[in-house]
Order: structure tokens, then C-alpha cells, then sequence
């Protein structure tokens, strides 16, 4: 027997092109700082964030036959990692576990004032709804433009316009600043 055509093609790698949707693992890799960032909107400790990037990356990598072709590779994979996040929280809603322990900070902290600052604003992101540090993060800080926030988030783009102004006011407040130089 003799491959076909089409075979040999397949055989032979093409760096950094998709061949009929193919996802290139390389393409997946680069995604995963962005990945790391959008699940500590989720994830309070990194070890959590790590496993939820973890586990996102198993179902992309089982559901690759799924991923359409022309459609953005990132938005795909954090559209999995939030309804992978959301699905353990539903589940672990069902079980009752015990006592939650904090992750309580590890290493020595820098001695300046912007680590105290850091830390501050990172304190009152975790203290913003769910919904508007979600977009918060994904727009503010992954640069994520609002049409692809809303199809990750599952929300009109007026939706996740709102929900970031919101965001943006709360923070604001909560770190005792003045919106628009009011």
C-alpha cells in the first residue's frame, strides 16, 4: 500500500502553520502565561491556579477534534478554563468539606512600598464579584478585546463593558482614589 497524499503531507511539520485547523502544540504553549494570569482571577493560590491551567490544557488537548478553524485559540482555551472553574465550584457547592483553609503568603516580601502597594491592589481585586474581577482581568490585564471577553465570559459585549466600568469604580473606591479626578 501507498500513503496517500494527504498523509505524507500530514507527516511532514510545518512550523508555526496550521495545516486544515490543526492546532500546533507550540501555539498551546505560548498561551500558557495568559492561561497561568486568567485562572488567578479564579484561584487564590497559585499550587489552585496551576491545577486549573493543568486541567484546562487536558480537556483542550482531549476536545482538539472540537476547536474550529478560524477561531481564536485563546479564546477557546479560556472559555474551557472558566467552565471547568465554574463546574468545581458547582460541584464543590454539593460537598461539604470541612474547615477552608487561607493560603497563607510564602517567602519574604520586598521591603519597598510598591510591594505593599502590589498588595494592596491585589487584596481588593480578590474582593471585587466574581464576574466583574473576571472581566477585569481579561480586558484590563490580558488586554482581551470586549467582543472576545464576552463570548469567554458568555455575556453580552454591553455586559462585560458594564461589569469592567463597575470594576474599575470599586477598585477604585476600595483603594480610597477619586474616580476621573472627582
Amino acid at each position: 500500500m501507498t500513503p496517500k497524499a494527504d498523509d505524507e503531507q500530514d507527516a511532514e511539520p510545518r512550523p508555526g502553520r496550521r495545516e486544515r485547523g490543526r492546532i500546533e502544540a507550540q501555539e498551546v504553549v505560548e498561551l500558557i502565561p495568559a492561561l497561568r494570569a486568567f485562572a488567578r482571577t479564579f484561584c487564590r493560590s497559585h499550587a489552585d491556579a496551576d491545577d486549573l491551567v493543568q486541567e484546562t490544557l487536558t480537556k483542550a488537548i482531549a476536545n482538539l477534534h472540537r476547536f474550529e478553524p478560524g477561531t481564536r485559540l485563546k479564546s477557546w482555551l479560556f472559555t474551557i478554563m472558566r467552565n471547568t472553574f465554574l463546574t468545581s465550584v458547582a460541584k464543590s457547592r454539593r460537598e461539604t468539606t470541612g474547615i477552608e483553609i487561607e493560603d497563607v503568603g510564602s517567602g519574604r516580601e520586598a521591603p519597598q512600598e510598591w510591594s505593599a502597594q502590589v498588595r494592596e491592589v491585589r487584596a481588593a481585586i480578590g474582593r471585587l464579584p466574581q464576574a466583574q474581577r473576571e472581566v477585569l482581568v481579561l480586558v484590563g490585564m490580558l488586554g482581551v478585546s470586549y467582543e472576545e471577553a464576552a463570548r469567554i465570559c458568555d455575556c453580552a459585549v454591553g455586559t462585560v463593558k458594564s461589569r469592567l466600568s463597575r470594576a474599575r469604580v470599586a477598585l477604585l473606591a476600595e483603594l480610597g482614589e477619586a474616580p476621573d479626578g472627582r
